[in-house]
This record gives C-alpha cells, sequence and structure tokens, in this order.
C-alpha cells in the first residue's frame, strides 16, 4: 500500500506544479511499453502451469504513452474490494520461451507480431469480388452467386 500512495502522492505534486511529461518521472521509463498490476482478485487471474491464481500481472502495451495513463488511472484503483498497484516496468525480461531467433538472445520489451486478419471474412473484400464478378450485393443469393463465379473462375483457370 505504500508504493500505492508514494505514487500517486508524486503524481499529485507534479500536477501541483503545472509539469509537462518532458519533466515527468515516468520519463525514465519512456523505453518499457510494459506495466505491473499487483493487486488483482485472486478470481481474476489464473497461472496457466499451476491452474493458481497469482495476483498480479505483467501488462505490454502497444504504445508506451499508454503505461502512463494506466499508472497514473489505475494505480490505486479498487477492483473487488482489493487496491490495485499499477507500476511502470524499466528492463521487463520476457519468459524464457522469448528469445530472438537471429541472435538467440532473450527479447525484452519485445512487440507482439501482428496478427493477420483473413482478408477472405472482410465485408469490403466480399463487396469487391461481388462488384468484379457483377452481383449484387443486395440480391438475397449473393453469398451463393458469389462462390459459384469463384468456382467458374477456378476451374477455368485450371483448364488453361
Amino acid at each position: 500500500m505504500n508504493v500505492v500512495k508514494e505514487i500517486n502522492s508524486i503524481n499529485k505534486r507534479e500536477l501541483s506544479q503545472g509539469a509537462d511529461y518532458s519533466g515527468s518521472w515516468h520519463d525514465e521509463y519512456k523505453d518499457s511499453a510494459y506495466i505491473f498490476v499487483g493487486g488483482l482478485p485472486f478470481d481474476l487471474t489464473e497461472d496457466k502451469d499451476s491452474g493458481k491464481s497469482k495476483g498480479f500481472a505483467f501488462i505490454q502495451y502497444e504504445d508506451q504513452r499508454s503505461t502512463i495513463l494506466s499508472v497514473d488511472n489505475l494505480n490505486g484503483a479498487k477492483v473487488l474490494g482489493r487496491t490495485l498497484r499499477v507500476d511502470h516496468v524499466k528492463n521487463y525480461r520476457q519468459p524464457k520461451h522469448a528469445i530472438s531467433e537471429e541472435t538467440e538472445e532473450p527479447i525484452f520489451n519485445a512487440i507482439p507480431k501482428q496478427i493477420k486478419a483473413d482478408k477472405k471474412k472482410d465485408p469490403e473484400y466480399k463487396l469487391k469480388k461481388m462488384k468484379k464478378y457483377g452481383i449484387d450485393p443486395e440480391d438475397p443469393m449473393a453469398e451463393y452467386l458469389l462462390k459459384k463465379a469463384k468456382s467458374n473462375s477456378r476451374s477455368h483457370k485450371k483448364k488453361d
């Protein structure tokens, strides 16, 4: 609880002085997109290895500026009767399985690989395909006609 009070006190002092983030205590953590969240209710977290709750988590943000907002706004918040401790993490060390393929060194503050969307499930993709084949998207049989048109297109390509 002392850490929560200390962080809140630093934030209040900084706000009262009117300091912008260029002189902020957060600048020390500008190279890390990770935060530590402690005091989580045990019903919310689960360790996949043991099946038991830990009560804490490390979170990585895509944009480091989000860590400042989290620390400022969530530190000291109450969740299910427990007070959260939210703080920056300077040098987060990835779990042992996070090793760089090129250098075989541990990866620190790595950005997770982006998940590619399946373009075939994208409505815009379907609309473009329907236009290509001259199918009215409002037609109740549009999906069927699109599948049939694609199938016919593939069979013509195979014959060539």
